[in-house]
């Protein structure tokens, strides 16, 4: 059993987002990242099967698709979509998210 806070353990960066790798195992991937008012990451996707899912956890933002799609994100909010579809955020104020990616079983 692992434990981690990520209130405790996440920063955030004036520069950019910055991340923490929460959990790493052939099953999923937990990635917390932490971004400012007005940091983004931007819309990409990945060349993998598998599925992601993005919990705000605090703070507000935009969910970023493809075509310039966007819609809001605040704390409770969870989008889950093929990893290999257009994702990203804005965040309008600082902001954590829970990133979780788990391949095909």
């Amino acid at each position: 059993m692992k434990k981690v806070n990520l209130y405790e353990s996440g920063e955030f960066g004036d520069q950019s987002f910055k991340r923490l790798l929460v959990h790493d195992s052939a099953y999923f991937k937990i990635i917390n990242f932490n971004f400012k008012a007005g940091q983004e990451l931007p819309v990409h996707a990945h060349d993998i099967e598998g599925q992601v899912s993005l919990v705000v956890i605090e703070g507000e933002g935009e969910f970023l698709g493809k075509d310039g799609a966007a819609f809001p994100a605040k704390p409770g909010d969870v989008v889950i979509s093929d990893i290999a579809e257009p994702h990203g955020l804005r965040a309008k104020t600082d902001l954590r998210l829970l990133v979780t990616i788990a391949p095909p079983i």
